[in-house]
């Protein structure tokens, strides 16, 4: 077992060097070795050149962390980098429950922030996320189907504004059609949501529906979808949600 060793849980931002915190940068010029994502990696090749890395695919996330522990635990500077924020859907919250073991037990995890796809996206739409929200993943792969569905309905009973992370997948698509009909259910068919392609990264698109007319056929992996609440409004091309200054001030 090490003493005093730290792991760094870096978040890279949402796609583009531009959106990537100085912090970050800093943090992985002093480390090393990076472990990641394998397509995470191939994003920003200059930033981890010289490096030594530690890459594999989707569903590789315990092995990553652990081959990044033991990397630690032999002295070296590791960083292991999520997209977005470390902190959401990413492996900051695995590094901490793996240093719970005796072997890791001397690793301290220091988690650097990053901007998530959530903000990101907001920020192309206008402001959304202007009042209480709630984000959640459509993905079944670590969280099972019927406890998302259960989640789903209630957010939409709250009139939360809804950030939808993995809302489909070439074979996963029945959750965001489920989604949506809950929340016209609960809202109506005039509510507005946004859906933003690719955030920050040259790929990059938006616009802004009614739910009635909830463009399924364009969603993917790389689509994040905000749902707004009974306070949110689309306005010369911006979608905002009404925090209530006007109606607490101006009378």
């Amino acid at each position: 077992m090490s003493e005093n060793k730290i792991i760094y849980a870096v978040g890279l931002g949402p796609g583009s060097d531009d959106f990537i915190a100085p912090k970050a940068k800093d943090v992985i010029a002093a480390c090393d070795v990076i472990a990641g994502y394998t397509t995470y990696l191939k994003q920003f090749p200059d930033l981890f050149d010289g490096k030594t890395i530690i890459g594999n695919g989707m569903r590789g996330e315990l092995e990553r962390c652990r081959l990044a522990l033991d990397a630690t635990l032999q002295g070296h500077r590791v960083a292991v980098i999520s997209s977005g924020d470390a902190g959401i859907y990413g492996m900051a919250g695995l590094l901490l429950e793996l240093t719970e073991q005796p072997v890791y037990a001397g690793i301290q995890v220091e988690v650097i922030p990053g901007i998530t796809a959530a903000t990101a996206a907001a920020a192309l739409l206008g402001a959304p996320l202007m009042n209480d929200f709630c984000v959640i993943s459509l993905s079944a792969l670590m969280t099972p189907t019927e406890v998302i569905r259960h989640r789903l309905q209630a957010i939409a009973e709250a009139d939360l504004v809804t950030v939808l992370y993995n809302p489909a997948s070439t074979r996963r698509r029945e959750l965001i059609r489920e989604a949506v009909t809950f929340f016209i259910a609960s809202r109506s068919g005039e509510c507005p949501a946004g859906i933003i392609h690719e955030a920050t990264r040259p790929e990059e698109r938006t616009m802004i529906v009614k739910l009635q007319d909830f463009p399924f056929d364009d969603i993917d992996m790389n689509t994040l979808v905000i749902i707004g609440n009974s306070a949110t409004v689309e306005r010369n091309g911006k979608l905002y949600t009404r925090r209530g200054y006007l109606e607490k001030y101006e009378k």
